[in-house]
């Protein structure tokens, strides 16, 4: 099996940490987009250290900031966005479609 270079979206959520353990479980170079506002979540932090300690790329980028959103997913062949689309946060649906029209770009 060929082995990627797979982006988690959302990878310290409920699904997107799941995601990130099995893309390591399975060899793939496997990264996580950080957004800046993250560190202001200790738990979620945590989380980010003890991927990196796993092998995992923290990936620094904003859907804020078009530039290193584009170059964050120049980085991979694989993306996969684990972010939540309703209850409180229902904007991450047009944070989703954001990144489909980066990719696209890119």
């Amino acid at each position: 099996m060929q082995k990627s270079k797979v982006l988690i979206v959302g990878g310290t959520g409920y699904l997107g940490k799941r995601l990130v353990k099995s893309s390591l479980a399975n060899g793939h170079d496997t990264y996580i987009l950080k957004g800046p506002e993250i560190e202001v979540d200790i738990e979620k932090v945590e989380m980010l250290i003890f991927f990196k300690m796993q092998g995992v790329h923290l990936v620094t980028a904003s859907f804020n900031d078009h530039r290193s959103l584009v170059d964050a997913l120049k980085l991979v062949d694989v993306v996969i966005c684990a972010i939540t689309g309703v209850h409180i946060r229902s904007h991450h649906i047009l944070l989703q479609l954001k990144l489909v029209e980066y990719h696209q770009r890119s």
